[in-house]
């Protein structure tokens, strides 16, 4: 049936005069279709076919800032991966490389939250009520909060590209981009940072191999902290060009105050899978 080009689509139950139905994409099936062989081929053109897409797309992503995203919003599908899919990739691979590493970047421990946090007064009042009601000790919620929020901060990660997506719009307001505009660009965004993130945990842990200590440790926490924030002002530099059109000493203002709203996130996710956790466990 391959073979000829004359073939009725199973779909649409409408004669087709070409390789493919023009109402719904549907090709003619091959006897080959049907057997482990076909389903083979199927299989390693599919896993091959993502595998290059992803490649593709992490490249540019990674040596082009902001032309992944000015691809999607001009309507270049097929060579890339969808910007939610490719955040959710970055996603998969930044904790399995905070597993493998054992250092953590979101999901901060119940200690941390009571005693090395900005709100820990506040963590520790909050905390004090919970317990109560629930008839609880510290020594039993402990652990049962510290597992809780590793599965919490997988889990809810999507949520700090939302407010940075609306805090676009008001950056570059003259621009008039349509808000996906500002959607794509934070989930490309985010999903950079989730990769700069794994660089950080592994020279995390290659510190505290050297006995310097890990994220725990306030002097590498600081410094990584601080590289982090001007790798993310760079790359929202080089970014709003191609997307924004930015230019002049004002991009490079408003790539700082981006970056500073993107700690500021940060910060804010830490605190929310805390109140998450807390009021869920």
């Amino acid at each position: 049936m391959a073979d000829s080009v004359n073939w009725t689509c199973p779909t649409c139950n409408v004669p087709v005069t070409t390789h493919f139905c023009a109402h719904c994409g549907e090709e003619p099936l091959a006897s080959r279709d049907l057997t482990l062989r076909g389903l083979g081929e199927k299989l390693l053109h599919a896993l091959t076919s993502i595998d290059a897409r992803t490649m593709r797309s992490a490249w540019k992503l990674l040596r082009h800032p902001g032309e992944l995203t000015l691809a999607w919003t001009r309507g270049v599908r097929k060579s890339y991966v969808a910007p939610f899919q490719l955040f959710l990739i970055a996603n998969v691979i930044f904790f399995g490389v905070q597993w493998l590493t054992s250092e953590n970047v979101f999901s901060s421990s119940l200690d941390s939250h009571l005693y090395h946090q900005d709100w820990s007064d506040l963590a520790q009042s909050l905390l004090a009520r919970r317990l109560e009601a629930t008839h609880t000790t510290l020594e039993q919620y402990e652990p049962v909060f510290d597992s809780a929020v590793v599965l919490n901060a997988k889990s809810l990660i999507l949520l700090m590209t939302i407010p940075f997506a609306l805090v676009l719009p008001l950056a570059f307001f003259r621009e008039r981009r349509p808000f996906m505009t500002h959607v794509a660009f934070s989930l490309h965004l985010y999903t950079f940072l989730l990769l700069l993130f794994c660089a950080t945990l592994f020279l995390a842990r290659f510190s505290e191999l050297l006995g310097f200590g890990g994220l725990d440790v306030p002097r590498v926490d600081n410094f990584l902290s601080i590289a982090n924030l001007a790798t993310c002002t760079a790359y929202i530099y080089l970014a709003s060009g191609p997307v924004y059109g930015a230019s002049g000493k004002l991009r490079a203002a408003k790539a700082l105050l981006l970056a500073l709203t993107v700690a500021a996130i940060v910060l804010g996710y830490r605190f929310v899978l805390f109140l998450v956790t807390l009021y869920t466990t």
